[in-house]
């Protein structure tokens, strides 16, 4: 079930089931991107995406941070005398994961409009190598982000409410998180020594959202723990609340742009939230195809660093031009929607 030549090759999913580890039969049941048995329509680098409809997409991350805090509620309720803030971890934790791993409904959209670069390549699936990898990435991520959440802002007397300033730490938030992984993403590609680091994750040229965290634990521990602190103490010094359920929020949409990003959709959309009509005034919004195309380089050879915008990369430099996803190459009569559920 191994492949000494290929450290991306994917087999596993036509052997023998009862080979299977219970992390084999997980990873199965969250990867609805790659059926093995299907094929997905491919398209010429000339024609024209879609247009993805971002209210569809903020609808949807809306609807799935509401419902952990509806759980939290109740729990608080009828319960907080008698618990501390360890169930609080684990309602968020699981929303996490959910957002994580059943990421993105789009099974019934990419029938329609395949993968980027699709007509040379077709998506990286989970290795059969990282299988153990895979599946710890994602649920470390996760659990480290959630505690890390209730920890330094859950209160337990505090309002279940967000605060007068959501609006504006949704806007920022992307921006200010996006300059602390700036800074270490291209340190990663630039800087002697490094490269070791942050090498495995780019194993993969043409990622899912299954291989978003798939790297080692120094990077797995900058992007879960150490960008997030720090944009949240930054937040904190501007002035900002940066209660509980608005960091939560702040979260889930970078969460779902960091899914997005590495999705591969052979469509037209900036990264979800507010900030982004704004940066595309500037010419510093994030599609797509942005990440998607850093994938494609490796050491010393890549730009587009940014993950939920292009802000920094445009200051300093580093974007990549794109290939299929240009603003004069949309359809913008034929949207594609996400769907509630």
């Amino acid at each position: 079930m191994t492949s000494v030549q290929n450290p991306m090759a994917s087999t596993w999913r036509g052997t023998d089931r009862k080979t299977w580890s219970w992390q084999h039969f997980i990873l199965e049941r969250a990867d609805n991107w790659h059926n093995d048995n299907k094929e997905f329509p491919v398209f010429k680098k000339t024609d024209k995406l879609r247009w993805f409809s971002q209210l569809s997409v903020n609808r949807w991350i809306l609807t799935h941070a509401a419902w952990p805090v509806a759980i939290h509620a109740a729990w608080n309720y009828y319960l907080a005398s008698e618990y501390g803030r360890m169930p609080h971890i684990f309602v968020f934790e699981y929303a996490f994961k959910h957002l994580a791993l059943h990421n993105l409904p789009v099974t019934d959209v990419l029938d329609r409009c395949g993968f980027l670069d699709g007509d040379k390549q077709s998506r990286d699936k989970v290795p059969d190598v990282g299988i153990n990898k895979v599946f710890a990435s994602i649920y470390s991520i996760v659990a480290v982000r959630s505690a890390l959440t209730v920890s330094l802002s859950y209160r337990k007397n505090d309002p279940i409410a967000l605060s007068p300033w959501i609006l504006a730490e949704i806007f920022l938030y992307p921006i200010i998180v996006d300059f602390f992984f700036y800074i270490y993403h291209r340190a990663t590609h630039e800087i002697d020594g490094l490269w070791k680091y942050h090498r495995t994750h780019h194993l993969t040229k043409h990622p899912n959202p299954l291989l978003s965290s798939y790297a080692d634990v120094e990077q797995e521990v900058i992007e879960m723990a150490v960008v997030p602190f720090l944009t949240f103490l930054t937040m904190k010094a501007f002035g900002f609340p940066m209660g509980f359920f608005d960091w939560w929020l702040c979260q889930s949409y970078v969460l779902c742009a960091e899914a997005f990003g590495h999705s591969g959709i052979r469509a037209m959309m900036t990264a979800p939230g507010p900030a982004g009509s704004f940066l595309k005034v500037l010419g510093c919004e994030l599609v797509l195809e942005d990440h998607d195309l850093h994938h494609r380089q490796g050491w010393r050879t890549s730009g587009n660093y940014g993950k939920a915008t292009r802000l920094w990369d445009r200051i300093f430099g580093t974007c990549l031009g794109r290939i299929e996803a240009k603003w004069d190459n949309v359809d913008y009569d034929n949207k594609l929607k996400m769907s509630w559920f």
